[in-house]
């Protein structure tokens, strides 16, 4: 019997587009090294080839879009938990 390799083949698609200003998305750019950096947060914007993402700590990314390899909307961020309500437990009795 001979070795058998499986491989992973990434599915690379852009499915954002100028109309989902608004969104959430997640974009997979290449950087000039050949490495890649995920982007994610609101589209701001989409003119003139430069895509502009608002993180989450309120940053502006930029982007030109031919070096968008891949991108998707995504679901919004869940609101963040500020700790758990007070449940009565461990109060004095009156």
């Amino acid at each position: 019997m001979g070795v058998h390799e499986v491989g992973y083949v990434a599915r690379l698609a852009n499915t954002v587009t100028p109309q989902d200003v608004g969104r959430r998305v997640t974009l997979r750019n290449r950087l000039p090294d050949g490495r890649f950096r995920d982007i994610v947060g609101v589209l701001e914007s989409w003119e003139d080839g430069v895509i502009r993402v608002r993180r989450r700590d309120g940053e502006t990314a930029a982007v030109e879009a031919r070096d968008v390899v891949a991108s998707r909307i995504v679901p919004q961020h869940p609101p963040r938990r500020r700790g758990r309500p007070d449940t009565g437990r461990g109060d004095p009795a009156p």
